[in-house]
């Protein structure tokens, strides 16, 4: 069964009736208890950092989503379910994150005037790590929608693929189990199904 995390905010139903579409076993979970019968978890992200932080750290499923990562089980974080892995955001100044990447997520600034913030609709990829999972059968410069303001910088490990909107950020983090998307695959149409069914896969062998 896949785990995914309903923390009172997220498009848990567009990820929901992906899972669906693609026959895949996947329920909302709650509390840090109903994580034992799951393969791996799935944390969906809209909103804003300091918020979700404040509902995972109230349901107990913070440090409870943190132990899973560190333990080696699949984690599959979307959109804020990959910044929330970040020490800290600028969008909300002194709220920890998971601390999973010793990274601090920023803000989109000095833009040229055509680029808007939130960056808003299909953006290309570009694939360092040609072995990551999620990533099989997926091409460089394959398209996936994207909807964000914020933006986890480019690391030296981890950095599975990244994308440019003024400036290159990290798309794809990968570092054992634990992948994370900034775009959202349940709204990628073919490419985001890929990437769910490559993680599901993985899941399951695990």
């Amino acid at each position: 069964m896949i785990a995914i995390i309903d923390y009172g905010m997220g498009n848990l139903g567009s990820v929901m009736n992906a899972c669906r579409y693609l026959g895949l076993e996947a329920s909302l979970v709650k509390t840090p208890a109903a994580l034992g019968k799951a393969k791996a978890v799935v944390l969906p992200g809209v909103g804003a950092f300091g918020d979700c932080m404040k509902h995972l750290v109230g349901q107990g499923l913070a440090e409870a989503i943190r132990e899973w990562i560190l333990a080696g089980r699949p984690y599959l974080g979307i959109c804020l379910g990959l910044q929330i892995l970040c020490n800290g955001s600028e969008e909300s100044a002194g709220v920890n994150g998971l601390s999973i990447i010793t990274m601090r997520v920023r803000r989109f600034e000095s833009l040229p005037a055509e680029m808007k913030v939130p960056h808003m609709g299909w953006n290309q990829i570009h694939i360092n790590e040609s072995a990551c999972g999620i990533l099989k059968g997926i091409g460089d410069g394959e398209f996936f929608y994207f909807v964000h303001s914020y933006y986890v910088p480019e690391t030296e490990d981890g950095t599975a693929a990244w994308t440019e909107y003024g400036t290159r950020f990290c798309s794809v983090y990968h570092c054992g189990n634990l992948f994370a998307v900034q775009f959202h695959p349940e709204r990628s149409h073919r490419a985001g199904l890929r990437v769910l069914r490559n993680f599901a896969a993985i899941a399951e062998k695990t």
